[in-house]
């Protein structure tokens, strides 16, 4: 049987944060062997708001190697940026016309991203999941690795392709989200209240793959958590429970154990002990990133070459698309 064949993007802003890596591109690597994986630097939707020229390209190589050390592996994924394959937008523009007003003022995320950015609110972040959807359909994507915020953006494709099938005739595959059911939700380790995000501006806030070890345990030491002593898995503990899940993801230990090994200690204990784990795990990325750091002849080459496999498959569904609502 053929495998199933899986899309997910990423955008080159900012630094990635653990909530990057265990929401999304730990599963992707992991999951490799189970999928046919496409893989995208989502430069483009980058632009939503104010970049500057020169970093975002620089920051889209870094990303792309960053994807690399984190063990995406080029024999088995394909990984290219959105912007080489001009089929993106075109998409877009075709499935912008058959988009109802209604459901594009429903996604909670234009509301959330205007308000925190009032003075650029342009029409591209407005039809941000018009294009997201474009991302997904072009590659006839069966499953969507997928974190719970963006759960309405893929549910806005799935019933933009059911549309357009219904109306048009059969050409996109209906994909379905892929979540995991650990580690899908990091949040911030100042506010546990909020998802582990680029953009909070607290020192504290993240963990970014990138940091040093001694960062990492300041970080994870500063930490909030409560006033209570046991250490358990309860989610209405949401500091607590999300230093225990970062912890879970880690070692692959069971919640039971976990909860026995931290059954007598403190916080401080505790705390120190989860920031060793992430210190151990992210040391060979760190050090993979710094190799390929110096070839970014390399990284250029795998993009390339991750571009031209999947343009055929691009285009085809493009041509299909623009066949059936009457373009030339």
């Amino acid at each position: 049987m053929a495998k199933k064949r899986v899309f997910s993007g990423i955008q080159p802003t900012g630094q990635i944060h653990l909530g990057n890596y265990l929401g999304a591109v730990k599963n992707w690597v992991d999951s490799q062997d189970e999928y046919e994986n496409i893989f995208c630097v989502v430069n483009s939707h980058a632009i939503t708001t104010t970049q500057d020229p020169k970093e975002l390209k620089e920051k889209t190589y870094e990303l792309a190697g960053m994807l690399l050390a984190c063990g995406i592996d080029v024999e088995k994924s394909n990984l290219f940026i959105q912007s080489e394959i001009d089929e993106h937008p075109a998409l877009a523009w075709i499935l912008d016309c058959n988009i109802p007003m209604g459901e594009m003022n429903r996604m909670t995320q234009f509301k959330d991203k205007s308000s925190k950015n009032a003075k650029n609110v342009n029409v591209g972040l407005f039809n941000y999941p018009a294009l997201m959807a474009a991302d997904i359909l072009l590659y006839q994507s069966d499953g969507v690795p997928v974190g719970e915020d963006q759960k309405q953006h893929l549910e806005l494709s799935r019933n933009v392709a059911m549309k357009f099938n219904r109306d048009f005739g059969e050409c996109f595959k209906i994909p379905e989200p892929l979540i995991p059911k650990v580690g899908a939700r990091v949040m911030g380790l100042d506010d546990p209240s909020v998802k582990m995000s680029k953009s909070a501006k607290g020192n504290n806030h993240a963990i970014f793959l990138l940091d040093s070890p001694e960062e990492i345990l300041k970080k994870f030491k500063k930490a909030t958590t409560d006033s209570h002593n046991a250490i358990i898995f309860d989610e209405t503990r949401a500091g607590v429970y999300n230093l225990l899940s970062i912890y879970e993801v880690f070692t692959h230990k069971s919640r039971e154990m976990i909860e026995n090994e931290f059954a007598h200690k403190g916080y401080g204990e505790f705390k120190i002990a989860v920031a060793e784990v992430v210190i151990e795990a992210l040391r060979p990325i760190q050090e993979e990133y710094l190799r390929l750091s110096t070839e970014k002849g390399y990284i250029q080459k795998v993009l390339r070459a991750g571009a031209d496999k999947v343009r055929p498959l691009a285009k085809a569904t493009y041509q299909k698309a623009k066949d059936l609502v009457g373009l030339v």
